[in-house]
């Protein structure tokens, strides 16, 4: 059975979270932790859990999701991954990071790229990658099946979605991710968005006033 461990990182309370099974090993998604003491507190989990990190997967590559992917890299020695339309967007990280805070921010390498219809595995569990741009341009959420969730990154929020204004992101084009990837999943299915808690899919076809 997975585990869905959620922290909270970062000025912007991004939600990075860390997937693991009865195996123990764990992937990490998303990894917003900055400081030390944000990195100190995952990894401090890892190892009171006995748990081994494979792999860092990023839903996108928006500066909040991504502060923490080098430092991870670099202690685990794992590959991270992303969709390949979002490698323009991590390239630019680096030129604003200074305006948000983020002066010591260190660009990761992309170790490959992950594209709709894939599956993430790590131990016993796998996660099915569907295509939902419109935040981003190669924005992708994860869902597992076998536990009923989606992490869904910046694309469904609980009574919100994701913001449009960035660049690279389109009202028309999110909307339609949202109807037809993840409105399509059955409405027990939970949501793990990349900001604020939990959701379902059922309470967003219902109440979400973006659907109205």
């Amino acid at each position: 059975m997975v585990q869905v461990q959620t922290f909270v990182f970062n000025p912007f309370s991004e939600n990075t979270y860390l997937l693991y099974d009865e195996t123990g090993e764990a992937i990490i998604i998303d990894p917003g932790c900055y400081d030390r003491s944000e990195v100190n507190e995952l990894t401090d989990f890892v190892q009171q859990h006995g748990l081994k990190p494979v792999q860092i997967v990023n839903t996108h590559a928006h500066i909040d999701h991504v502060l923490g992917v080098a430092a991870l890299k670099r202690k685990y020695g794992i590959p991270f991954v992303l969709h390949k339309l979002d490698e323009p967007l991590l390239k630019a990280v680096k030129t604003y990071a200074s305006n948000y805070g983020f002066s010591a921010f260190e660009e990761p390498e992309i170790d490959g790229f992950i594209k709709e219809g894939e599956t993430i595995e790590f131990g016993n569990t796998s996660l099915k990658i569907i295509f939902v741009p419109g935040h981003a341009p190669g924005h992708v959420a994860l869902v597992n099946d076998a536990e009923k969730f989606v992490i869904g990154g910046d694309v469904l929020f609980r009574m919100s979605i994701g913001r449009t204004d960035l660049p690279g992101g389109d009202h028309a084009t999110l909307l339609r991710s949202i109807r037809e990837q993840m409105f399509t999943l059955p409405d027990d299915y939970t949501v793990y968005a990349g900001h604020m808690e939990p959701t379902t899919i059922g309470f967003e076809k219902r109440n979400n006033p973006f659907f109205k």
